[in-house]
C-alpha cells in the first residue's frame, strides 16, 4: 500500500458501500435475502426467484437503475426499503474507517462522500452508522442522474463542488468507477482489497489498494 503524498491532496472523495462500510450487508441482501423474500412474497420457489432475478440484475448492472430502490420496488413489486431494513443489523463500518475520517478532517482536508447508493439506502445506512459528521457533503449519484461509472457524473460533481481533480484522492471498491475517475483526471486513486469481510480479497489490477485505513495516515 503506497504512502500517500498528503501535501499534494486537498480533497478526499470517498465511496460508501464496500469502501467505508462492509459490503457484506449489500451482498447478503441482493444475493440471499431478496431472492428468498421474492420467492415468499410472490409464491414461487427460491430457484425460480433466482432465475427471474438474475437476468434483471445483469441487464441493469452499472446503470443508475441498478442502485435505485424505487426502480427495484416497481420492477419486482416489492417494498425494497422495508426488506433492506429487515437485515439492517448487518450494516457495519469497516475497521478503522472512522479513525481515518476523523484524522483527515482534523488535518483540514475537504472530505466528500460520493456514492451510487439511492438516498433511501443512504439514509438507512446513516441511521445505523454515524458517518455524516465527517463529511462536508454526502452526494448520491441519483442527485445528478448519472452513476459514477459515467463521465457525466464527474462533470456534474465538478460543477457542483468545484474541486481540483489533480489534487484529489478518490477511494472506491469498483474498478470501473476508478477508471472513470482516472479518465476525468483524478490524480490519486485507491481501490479496496476486501470490500466484503466475508469474501476473499480481490485483485485490484492496476490500482493500489487499501488494506488498513491506519496505514493511509502515514505522513498526514
Amino acid at each position: 500500500m503506497p504512502v500517500l503524498p498528503w501535501s499534494a491532496i486537498d480533497t478526499v472523495l470517498l465511496d460508501m458501500d464496500g469502501t467505508l462500510l462492509d459490503l457484506h450487508y449489500d451482498n447478503r441482501f441482493w444475493l440471499e435475502h431478496l431472492p428468498q423474500r421474492y420467492a415468499e412474497l410472490h409464491g414461487v420457489s427460491r430457484a425460480m426467484a433466482e432465475m427471474e432475478l438474475q437476468p434483471l440484475f445483469e441487464r441493469h448492472a452499472g446503470t443508475l437503475n441498478w442502485y435505485c430502490l424505487d426502480f427495484w420496488s416497481r420492477e419486482l413489486r416489492l417494498p425494497i426499503r422495508a426488506l433492506k431494513q429487515e437485515i439492517a443489523e448487518l450494516i457495519a463500518l469497516k475497521p478503522d474507517a472512522d479513525t481515518f475520517l476523523a484524522a483527515i478532517r482534523q488535518a483540514g482536508k475537504r472530505v466528500v462522500m460520493i456514492t451510487n447508493a439511492h438516498r433511501d439506502s443512504l439514509s438507512l445506512k446513516l441511521e445505523r452508522v454515524e458517518l455524516a459528521p465527517y463529511f462536508e457533503r454526502l452526494i448520491s449519484s441519483h442527485d445528478y442522474g448519472y452513476p459514477k461509472e459515467s463521465p457525466q457524473f464527474w462533470d456534474a460533481l465538478q460543477a457542483d463542488i468545484g474541486f481540483d481533480p489533480a489534487r484529489s484522492l478518490f477511494i472506491d471498491d469498483t474498478l470501473a468507477i476508478l477508471r472513470s475517475a482516472r479518465r476525468f483526471g483524478v490524480g490519486h486513486l485507491l481501490a479496496v482489497r476486501q470490500p466484503d469481510s466475508r469474501a476473499e480479497p480481490r485483485d485490484t489490477q492496476e490500482f493500489a489498494a487499501v488494506e488498513d485505513y491506519r496505514q493511509l495516515l502515514i505522513g498526514l
